[in-house]
């Protein structure tokens, strides 16, 4: 059997089950359950948020969040990202203006910004990526300087905090994903976070098709998500810090034992900053010896991921051509190693022999 660059956490059966049995007394199994706003209830209160709104999965957030800022126009976004980013604007009718990364944390490069700002841009959609945080304040500042909205994909924020503050409780909405291979996950799933209670009121109007009982009096779609997942969100939500201690063993491993004169990784810009232990990525000195290390991994079953690649500003669909130089490099050197809540240290130890071989190689 494979083991994969993630492994997804599943809770003690019983505790599903014991929800599941419930689920089966109400007879409720969707159209915002009473187990959906339970959930958003507790989310809401883990992150310390006054509005969350729980939906289908990540991408769809992403494109209620653009729809309820009323974006049609220019979006400065990141090209290091996964492509629901980019294509959630594009599936909206905005036109993706790409900001080059910063080389420490492969986030948005918040100096290069004002330079992409014209009279046709919106918005601001940055991604935290791997769960690190955007530099927000200097966001934040020019947004209010340019009157932008922004919108911070953080589909692998939760659980991340700077400043004392979640991450995902920053911009005018974030979101977030809770797909399998995420720390926190409701198997699919996502949600959005929102500050303003009109913009949450539209968004909880958009994603129920837009009515009310019998009554329409919007343009929605379906954004909802069952009870089934739901639960699973509960069920999880209580061994987060047993999830989060586990990859973080594994991390402390890699650290302490890979070749670091030949790799290179993200690194944190804030001092105050709690991770959430979400990826370990690594650079490698070239796209050769990424691809010899991924041939060598596969050799005994282990599966790595080039996440991300390409860079989005190469994605074929796009109708034209922006260059990001830091962003194309690091996608082509950047792989995420195998990373989960149980990943034993004999797997660990493999992964790490392998890179340190091949790349002396």
């Amino acid at each position: 059997m494979k083991i994969q660059v993630t492994k997804t956490f599943l809770p003690p059966l019983e505790e599903y089950q014991a929800y599941v049995a419930k689920i089966w007394e109400n007879n409720w199994l969707t159209n915002n359950g009473p187990f959906v706003q339970e959930l958003e209830h507790k989310l809401a209160e883990y992150l310390q948020v006054p509005y969350l709104l729980y939906v289908s999965n990540g991408t769809i957030a992403l494109q209620l969040a653009i729809k309820a800022l009323n974006l049609t126009g220019e979006v400065l976004t990141t090209p290091f990202s996964y492509c629901a980013t980019t294509t959630s604007l594009l599936w909206e009718n905005c036109k993706p203006i790409f900001v080059d990364i910063h080389p420490q944390d492969y986030n948005i490069d918040e100096t290069q910004i004002e330079a992409k700002i014209t009279p046709a841009t919106q918005a601001i959609l940055a991604t935290h990526v791997y769960g690190r945080p955007c530099q927000v304040e200097a966001l934040e500042s020019i947004a209010q300087k340019h009157n932008l909205k922004i919108i911070y994909d953080g589909a692998h924020a939760f659980g991340a905090k700077v400043n004392g503050r979640s991450v995902l409780s920053f911009g005018d909405i974030a979101t977030c994903s809770f797909h399998a291979t995420k720390v926190f996950h409701t198997i699919e799933g996502g949600c959005l976070v929102v500050k303003d209670p009109s913009t949450y009121a539209l968004l909880k109007n958009y994603r129920s098709f837009g009515h009310k009982n019998d009554d329409y009096f919007t343009m929605g779609i379906n954004g909802k998500n069952s009870e089934f997942h739901a639960v699973m969100g509960l069920t999880n939500l209580p061994h987060l810090p047993e999830i989060m201690a586990g990859r973080a063993r594994a991390i402390a491993q890699y650290e302490a034992t890979l070749d670091w004169s030949r790799l290179a990784k993200p690194t944190e810009r804030y001092t105050d900053f709690e991770y959430n232990q979400a990826y370990f990525p690594v650079l490698l000195p070239s796209e050769e010896d990424l691809l010899r290390v991924v041939k060598a991994l596969d050799a005994i079953d282990i599966v790595p991921r080039r996440y991300f690649y390409p860079s989005l500003n190469q994605l074929p669909y796009l109708v034209d051509s922006q260059s990001c130089p830091v962003s194309e490099d690091i996608a082509r050197r950047v792989l995420s190693l195998p990373l989960s809540a149980d990943i034993s240290e004999e797997i660990v130890a493999q992964v790490v022999t392998c890179l340190n071989t091949t790349c002396r190689a």
